[in-house]
């Protein structure tokens, strides 16, 4: 299962998707939907690139999700979401080249984190802020 659970800005509360997680979590249920995986995903690191999105064109099935990311630094990927984690598929939106051979990354931090210095800049500022106001909280 992805690491997706850690988001440094507070999620709005309607998302719905703390239910479908927790849902998932029960002992012996083994419920797996990639597209619910990949749009927690979107959601985690949505702030922090200019453009990212679960594929629509794409198949998306039990096992496998597509997200169309596009950096900051206006780059565009097509990732695959799979239980072995994200790996970048084309170079476009919503494409697929079978004789790319990227590595696997665990979790979506790991891997914009190698693709965008500009992801990296806001991801750690916005882990900072929200260290920041943990701390303020704590003094009060």
């Amino acid at each position: 299962r992805m690491e997706t659970d850690y988001n440094p800005m507070e999620l709005p509360n309607n998302t719905g998707f703390e239910e479908d997680l927790d849902y998932r979590d029960f002992e012996g249920t083994d419920v797996k939907d990639m597209r619910l995986e990949a749009e927690a995903v979107v959601n985690d690191v949505l702030f922090a690139v200019s453009n990212m999105f679960v594929s629509k064109t794409l198949p998306c099935a039990e096992d496998v999700a597509y997200i169309n990311v596009e950096t900051r630094e206006r780059n565009r990927y097509c990732l695959e979401l799979t239980e072995a984690g994200l790996r970048i598929v084309a170079y476009d939106f919503d494409q697929t080249d079978d004789r790319l051979q990227t590595p696997y990354h665990e979790t979506v931090y790991s891997l914009l984190d190698s693709l965008s210095p500009a992801y990296r800049e806001v991801f750690g500022n916005a882990i900072l802020q929200r260290l920041e106001a943990l701390k303020k909280e704590s003094q009060s």
